[in-house]
């Protein structure tokens, strides 16, 4: 399927966030596709995820790569300010949510989140208060505590992890399931012995085809 990549850009709290467009060509006009979001870490690189947005677009799925920093002018994140940056960043993938369900070819009940890190700290936060999101892929991240107490609800999701993770312990994937199996929320989750924050190529490719079936199974074959 070819593959139409472009950007746009949207306003959240006075700021303007640019987004990085990947979406299928089709000649049919009425089409509508699942959309997935993806969501970099703390060290920013929207662009490094090309890799994961272009062939998920090339599988049927428009995918939008926000520059979230935008909100917060940050270039990388770290603590302490990452804790006070974090809810400003939830409210703009809030509103992006909110702009992708509006546009005219995406399916807005089968919206779901890719996130790295930081990212998927925040996809996971997202995904529990906000019921538009239909299922979560997290790359080593987690759900951070203090969410918990406002957890209303969690979709599918995938668990990605190395256990040999200096930055984000193993033990956040294996809290996470917990919590997901505690609520019987279907979930998968895949520790790659000996691997750090971030993988080496070889696991990557076996982590992004789980993460491509993920996606399927819950945006496109229950759609079915």
């Amino acid at each position: 399927m070819q593959v139409k990549v472009s950007q746009f850009a949207f306003v959240s709290g006075g700021k303007t966030i640019a987004i990085d467009c990947s979406v299928p060509e089709s000649e049919n006009t009425q089409q509508r596709w699942p959309a997935v979001i993806a969501l970099h870490g703390s060290g920013g690189g929207h662009d490094s995820l090309a890799a994961t947005a272009h062939p998920l677009a090339g599988q049927g799925f428009c995918v939008y790569v926000p520059h979230y920093f935008d909100r917060t002018g940050t270039v990388e994140a770290a603590m302490p300010a990452m804790f006070l940056d974090f809810p400003l960043w939830m409210k703009t993938l809030w509103d992006l949510t909110s702009l992708v369900s509006q546009q005219p070819l995406v399916d807005p009940d089968r919206i779901g989140l890719v996130g790295f890190s930081l990212g998927g700290y925040l996809a996971m936060s997202l995904a529990s208060i906000d019921p538009r999101i239909r299922v979560v892929v997290e790359y080593f991240g987690g759900l951070p505590k203090e969410i918990k107490l406002f957890m209303r609800r969690l979709p599918p999701t995938l668990i990605l992890h190395g256990d040999a993770d200096t930055v984000v312990p193993v033990a956040e994937a294996h809290s996470l399931q917990q919590i997901l199996q505690e609520r019987s929320v279907p979930c998968e989750m895949q520790i790659y012995p000996g691997e750090g924050h971030h993988f080496t190529p070889e696991t990557r490719v076996d982590a992004d085809h789980r993460m491509q079936a993920f996606l399927k199974k819950y945006l496109i074959a229950k759609a079915i």
